[in-house]
């Protein structure tokens, strides 16, 4: 297998990154996260335990060095509660935080909550402070993972950042509070957190190999996404380099991961989404409420288009999809493959978000198919091939893994990674 690997989301999130990441990790040394914040939520389930991850990768299950990147926001807090779930997996010698990643203040996550009650045209935010987070990093009054050490720069920096914060911000805070809190964090994170960039090129220079990994999906990515309904990073392979401080031709491959049918979390438009019967069926028997908020997630066919567009950003030569399983058992199972847009066929996305709500999509229909994580020993069905077929052909990426169930166990190679 090759040194280095990219996994990113193909769709709008919640793709199964998180299992997928965890089978392949127990094949690398190290695996980084380079965006995205504790709006984030990864649930793997493997000798009959569930672990729900927000911000640490999954790899530290098999043991693997886990690298939170400076592309990431941190909520140092939710971070110890990570590392507390996975203390027997012993995270304080595995994990590596970086110094420059900005830090996710509890005034963030007001503010969070503040912005979006005001906005006429609301996000669906999860209300982590992800946001607000990024905006004090780019509006450079951010606090990063190596200020929390310094009790004095932290409270310097914490009383600047809420004096720009009056009248935006309804809570009053403490900042002696705050800065006890996080000060307490900071000296307790303070042997995990280094130079990662340094870390990770070394590392890969001495012919360690790395996997590194995306939170959310690339229609969420704040410059390629569906613009404002996105995120507040760079979710396709571009956040990658710049979230670690890696040069690109250390990324040797580029996988994507796509469910086997379309989920969306919060509002903005969603053209393949259906509604009734078959929706309740998927969703209740794809378990698609948000790791992160509970929140249901809304249901449609698979979008190839939204899927080969991710493709040709991100490099994508690799793709495997999950819970192709959840499909078994419908009678026909649709994909878009084009839309109708102002009476012709296109299959081009607009960058208008208002225009995107009025594409109609054009289906290929399959019928249906008999297959679930039991069946792994045996060879696929023949309708089941031809989705993946058409997958493949539609966006010129090979299918080299299946999901076929919750459980890390639960997963189908269908072709080598060169």
């Amino acid at each position: 297998m090759f040194k280095t690997l990219a996994v990113l989301g193909l769709q709008f999130g919640d793709e199964g990154k998180g299992k997928i990441v965890d089978y392949l990790s127990s094949s690398f040394e190290i695996v980084a996260r380079y965006q995205g914040g504790a709006n984030a939520g990864h649930t793997v389930i493997t000798g009959g335990k569930v672990f729900k991850f927000h911000l640490i990768p999954s790899g530290i299950l098999h043991g693997t060095i886990c690298v939170l990147g400076n592309g990431m926001v941190i909520d140092p807090i939710q971070l110890l509660e990570e590392m507390k779930m996975v203390q027997d997996y012993s995270p304080q010698k595995k994990l590596r935080i970086s110094e420059r990643a900005h830090v996710v203040m509890p005034y963030h996550k007001e503010q969070d909550r503040v912005e979006e009650e005001k906005k006429s045209n609301r996000i669906g935010t999860t209300g982590k402070g992800i946001g607000p987070a990024y905006e004090d990093k780019y509006g450079r009054i951010g606090i990063r993972m190596v200020d929390l050490i310094n009790r004095e720069r932290l409270e310097e920096k914490v009383r600047l950042a809420l004096k720009m914060k009056e009248g935006i911000i309804e809570k009053s805070f403490s900042v002696k509070d705050i800065v006890q809190e996080y000060h307490e964090a900071g000296l307790r994170l303070k042997k995990n957190i280094i130079d990662t960039g340094e870390f990770l090129r070394k590392s890969i220079e001495e012919g360690r190999s790395v996997l590194f990994e995306g939170a959310q999906g690339t229609h969420l990515d704040v410059d390629f996404g569906m613009y404002p309904f996105v995120t507040s990073s760079n979710t396709s392979i571009g956040g990658a380099i710049t979230g670690l401080g890696i040069p690109p031709h250390y990324i040797s491959n580029v996988m994507g991961v796509v469910k086997a049918y379309t989920t969306k979390v919060g509002e903005g438009p969603f053209p393949t989404e259906i509604k009734g019967k078959i929706a309740e069926e998927i969703l209740k028997k794809g378990n698609e409420y948000g790791t992160t908020t509970g929140r249901p997630r809304r249901i449609g066919w698979l979008d190839i288009n939204l899927v080969r567009y991710s493709v040709e950003l991100s490099g994508v030569r690799y793709i495997a999809i999950s819970k192709i399983d959840i499909l078994s058992g419908l009678d026909e199972v649709k994909v878009s493959y084009a839309y109708e847009y102002n009476g012709k066929i296109t299959r081009k996305i607009p960058s208008d978000p208002a225009e995107i709500s009025k594409l109609k999509p054009v289906y290929k229909v399959f019928d249906g198919w008999e297959f679930t994580g039991k069946d792994l020993k045996h060879e696929i069905p023949k309708n089941m091939k031809k989705y993946i077929k058409f997958i493949e052909e539609k966006t010129g990426a090979k299918v080299v893994i299946i999901s076929l169930g919750a459980s890390r166990e639960d997963t189908k190679l269908l072709g080598r990674i060169k």
